[in-house]
């Protein structure tokens, strides 16, 4: 893919890469590059660095913004061709420049981060620093944020590769030059890479590559355009999901061997945070009519993708309020993996398959909701690890499942539960 670079400091070497990725940022930006540049002055001053903003050809003037913003530390422009977007398509021009540069550390953080201090690039590095391969950021979110990452990514990453990397598809990572070279030769790169599914594409081919992963707390609430979970999915559901099934096709050989998660090494000082993260407001009630309106469209869909007794729980609840809607973390487990081995498969088409999944996920998201509505961060975490452990729990089912297809009959009827 061609490159549009544009290198007013004419750099062609850096220690210590900081990228950027970015589409339509102009009004962000220019705060997330002067917190790295204090963070880069202040605690890596000795090092050459560069930041990079990987862009997309936003018509917004972000290249205006980020190359005026006035820094110590040089800046470089690399943008994808007009029309070619993509977050992913950015982040290979990161791993790219990284590696021509000869990077040894390279540090990526979203665009619109109004949390970040100068202390995440010293959280982030130092890891690198101390022989780690790939550091992934915690930092105190609201409960409703990221619910995509802790309904589907955080759980399944831990379930299936072993390793319990509490925010996969962060935005915010580090990876090491050795790192950025294995990307760039990885074969299970993809069309939803190039997208949304950049982020767990990373995580976990670093750790299914054997790379040394670990975790760093970066103190501030992670803060952010947050969004309703049940209101502004767009792409990003499908090219996550797909990417995550995807991987779980190719590294059959990896999870099928794995047994329990076990926490990786962390470096910082936990989530005593006073701060709270903002508020992230749910339609409690629009999650519920979207579950009912999705068994109207693809309950043909879920009839030959659910096994029959995972889906006489799921059409239950088609009468329910929306208070009284409950998901347990079992019954998730089991549909998930009906899903991934459906994927596998093509029993449906897969674009399509994603999308019958998506109301369900709006059920369970509901009955996330319902559980810790009367928690705090910190309740809501530790209530999370538990349902992370009984989603573990059933793996065996997908591994039976993968090893055998037949189905049994007396699949319930949708038309049936459309009409009480």
């Amino acid at each position: 893919m061609s490159r549009i670079i544009e290198n007013p400091d004419k750099i062609k070497k850096a220690e210590i890469v900081v990228g950027i990725p970015s589409y339509r940022e102009a009004d962000s930006i220019g705060f997330v590059v002067s917190m790295v540049d204090e963070g880069l002055s202040r605690f890596f001053r000795r090092k050459d660095s560069v930041i990079i903003n990987v862009d997309n050809h936003s018509p917004d003037n972000t290249k205006k913004a980020f190359l005026g913003t006035k820094t110590r530390t040089p800046k470089l422009y690399i943008s994808t061709p007009e029309g070619a977007k993509g977050k992913g398509k950015n982040i290979r021009n990161l791993f790219e420049a990284g590696v021509e540069l000869g990077a040894r550390a390279i540090v990526m953080v979203d665009a619109d981060l109004k949390s970040i201090t100068p202390q995440w690039i010293q959280y982030l590095l130092e890891p690198i620093y101390l022989g780690h391969d790939y550091v992934i950021p915690i930092y105190v979110r609201h409960k409703y944020d990221g619910t995509i990452t802790n309904n589907i990514a955080y759980p399944l990453t831990r379930a299936l590769y072993g390793l319990r990397t509490r925010q996969p598809i962060a935005g915010d990572f580090s990876f090491s030059g050795r790192l950025a070279r294995a990307y760039l030769t990885e074969k299970t790169w993809n069309d939803n890479v190039s997208e949304f599914g950049i982020d767990i594409w990373m995580t976990t081919t670093a750790i299914a590559r054997g790379f040394k992963v670990c975790q760093a707390f970066l103190g501030a609430p992670k803060s952010h355009r947050a969004k309703d979970p049940g209101a502004h999915l767009g792409d990003m559901f499908h090219q996550v999901v797909s990417t995550i099934f995807h991987l779980i096709v190719d590294f059959e050989y990896l999870w099928k061997d794995t047994s329990d998660s076990m926490p990786t090494s962390i470096f910082g000082f936990g989530l005593g945070v006073k701060e709270e993260p903002p508020t992230v407001h749910v339609n409690t009630e629009n999650l519920r009519e979207s579950f009912v309106k999705g068994m109207e469209k693809y309950g043909g869909v879920w009839e030959k993708v659910i096994a029959p007794l995972n889906l006489e729980d799921i059409l239950r609840l088609k009468g329910m309020a929306a208070p009284q809607i409950r998901v347990p973390a079992d019954l998730w487990a089991r549909i998930l993996f009906d899903y991934i081995v459906a994927f596998r498969d093509e029993l449906v088409e897969r674009s399509e398959l994603i999308s019958s999944l998506i109301p369900i996920y709006y059920i369970r998201t509901l009955d996330y909701v319902n559980e810790t509505k009367e928690m705090g961060t910190k309740e809501a975490e530790e209530f999370l690890e538990i349902e992370c452990r009984g989603m573990e729990e059933e793996k065996y089912y997908l591994i039976a499942k993968w090893n055998q297809t037949p189905r049994r009959d007396g699949i319930p009827s949708i038309a049936q539960y459309l009409s009480d």
